[in-house]
């Protein structure tokens, strides 16, 4: 991982990127609108392909960025770690949900 502040940080892999991701997440509301914005997003995939109503896929990025991106900016007062790091930030996003229904991470 690049340590110096003016260039963007890389990362070899998704488990030293984790805990970078995690550090980006520290406001207990910004981790619960993360949460909330996923559980939205599944509900509404799981009733698009139940429903063969395919126009409602437009809505997953909007409603899963939306909860998000409210967390940071009002909240965590950072900017998300997706424009630095899009396919890890979303790899991120689910794991930590899951570490947040399981109790892993505290809600």
């Amino acid at each position: 991982m690049s340590t110096s502040t003016n260039e963007l940080k890389t990362f070899t892999s998704f488990a030293e990127f984790y805990p970078y991701y995690l550090s980006e997440h520290s406001n207990k509301t910004c981790r619960r609108l993360h949460l909330v914005g996923s559980i939205i997003v599944l509900s509404v995939l799981f009733t698009a392909v139940i429903n063969q109503q395919w126009a409602l896929l437009w809505l997953l990025p909007i409603i899963g960025y939306g909860f998000a991106w409210v967390g940071h900016f009002f909240f965590e007062k950072n900017k998300p770690a997706t424009f630095k790091n899009p396919l890890y930030s979303f790899i991120g996003d689910w794991v930590m949900a899951k570490d947040l229904l399981i109790g892993r991470i505290p809600l």
